[in-house]
């Protein structure tokens, strides 16, 4: 009963807010309303009556009406003023009609975020207290009435720049998240050793997340690990039955996810499960943008005899910091150990690094220590060393997610550390065996493996723009900001 009549009340409001806006614009016709338009692409709400205006957006900054001197917000906006601005360069249809389709969703949350349970200062402990309680006794499920979005395309295409463009102009008030795929399944793996013993530990984490991120924005989407495969149906049904609307990027179709992956069958069930709560929309550009830097030499260094090269820029970079052996806190007590560290960089050889049992949260731990790494002797790629090539893609993703900066010596340019790799159809391609051509013509070395010969176009693009003297800027930039916002922080706390 409190809660019709909590419903009742909320309606009785809306509609005296409306009676009032009414009254004070009925000099004239009632002015049109818009929800975080952009000039040439118009996303006017004709499904509602022009009068309809939910309370919440009166006060709250991204829900802005375009009157006169009104603004507006959402990442089309913010896409035209970059481009204006010279920040970006002009996209293609494929990125415009991807951004509509990311406005549409910014102005469906902004008008629906009640609903959504977005507002983290209206969700109180008491609220959260009482369906916890309830959930104990009777099973609740209370799925957005909003749809989320997975976003996918080739590498290189802009799908991280508009997903974080998106999420750049979404309230501070709300519960939001964005996150790299692979530290978020760190995170889940890291809950579920907290709440062993429970009935459904998946429940538990599913809840803990929903309760700080209604909005979960996932970067990168790719399925390889078995352990992540058998639990994300369960944990993403906990979390759309919680309420949680997801945003995701990735290279992968949601019907190709975890393709050739061991026991994929039990794996099924989440891609119905994502395709029944998010709009699958293809970013059809073939351009890859991040080819399309300055792509300076940087440093990446081709050849051993640059070996010597690399460590004099690894000391020039440390500054007057004397490099020594280090040790890095990753998850769960873990330690790595860094064997040369100062001011900011580290240096590895690859065998360290990719060619022992180590893993992205590793990597994660690594980086939020160090800005730069210097990697001496990235090999060229094939069956021999496969689990290698698998860390090497996982390092270089998470140092692109962290803006750090790559100092390596290897032995080809990126293209040709990977010509080795292929995917089954590549392989399909390769002439076959005729009496000419027997098994001694053949490359032993040839390594065919689905996921690892789709993820090596990412790895290239990215090597790519990590030596650019864009990339380089950026991070430079990037760096400076960090370093002013921790001194700002010092000093407010010795003040206080």
């Amino acid at each position: 009963m409190r809660s019709i009549a909590r419903n009742l009340r909320r309606v009785w409001l809306t509609y005296r807010h409306q009676s009032g806006n009414l009254r004070q614009t009925a000099l004239g016709k009632r002015p049109n309303v818009y929800l975080n338009s952009a000039p040439c692409c118009s996303f006017k709400i004709s499904s509602y009556p022009e009068y309809t205006l939910f309370p919440r957006a009166f006060s709250n900054p991204a829900a802005n009406y375009r009157d006169g001197d009104g603004g507006d917000a959402g990442p089309l906006l913010e896409y035209e003023r970059r481009i204006a601005s010279g920040e970006l360069k002009d996209g293609d249809d494929c990125q415009v009609e991807t951004l509509q389709v990311l406005q549409r969703l910014f102005d469906e949350l902004v008008e629906l975020q009640d609903s959504c349970r977005l507002d983290r200062y209206t969700e109180s402990g008491k609220a959260s207290r009482s369906r916890w309680l309830w959930s104990r006794f009777i099973p609740l499920s209370s799925y957005s009435p909003v749809k989320g979005l997975y976003l996918y395309g080739g590498v290189g295409t802009g799908k991280t720049m508009l997903m974080d463009l998106f999420f750049d102009q979404l309230p501070s008030n709300w519960r939001k998240k964005r996150i790299h795929f692979h530290d978020f399944m760190l995170n889940v793996h890291s809950r579920l050793q907290k709440h062993k013993g429970v009935a459904d530990p998946l429940e538990e984490v599913a809840g803990e997340i929903a309760d700080e991120s209604m909005l979960l924005c996932l970067d990168e989407f790719m399925v390889t690990d078995v352990a992540d495969a058998l639990i994300l149906n369960r944990l993403f049904g906990h979390l759309f039955s919680n309420g949680v609307v997801l945003v995701a990027t990735s290279n992968r179709a949601p019907d190709h996810l975890y393709e050739g992956g061991l026991q994929r069958d039990l794996f099924l069930p989440f891609i119905e499960t994502l395709k029944e709560r998010c709009v699958s929309h293809a970013i059809g550009s073939s351009t890859d943008y991040r080819r399309m830097t300055s792509a300076e030499q940087g440093f990446y260094f081709v050849g051993d005899e640059h070996s010597e090269l690399l460590k004099q820029k690894f000391y020039w970079l440390s500054g007057q910091h004397t490099a020594s052996p280090q040790v890095v806190e990753v998850v769960m007590g873990r330690q790595l150990q860094v064997p040369l560290g100062a001011n900011g960089c580290a240096y590895f050889s690859f065998e360290d690094l990719c060619d022992r049992p180590l893993g992205a949260a590793d990597y994660f731990g690594l980086f939020k220590k160090y800005h730069t790494l210097a990697l001496e002797g990235v090999p060229k790629f094939g069956i021999h060393n496969r689990t290698a090539a698998y860390r090497f893609v996982t390092l270089v993703d998470v140092m692109y997610e962290n803006k750090a900066r790559l100092l390596c010596t290897a032995e080809a340019v990126p293209v040709e550390l990977f010509e080795r790799i292929v995917t089954v159809l590549d392989a399909q391609k390769i002439s076959p065996r005729t009496s000419s051509r027997s098994m001694r013509t053949d490359d032993l070395d040839l390594c065919v493996d689905n996921e690892l010969g789709f993820a090596k176009d990412r790895t290239i693009s990215r090597l790519t723009e990590m030596n650019s003297r864009e990339y380089l800027e950026h991070h430079a930039t990037f760096q400076q900001e960090k370093a002013s916002q921790e001194v700002n922080e010092k000093d407010f706390v010795l003040q206080a």
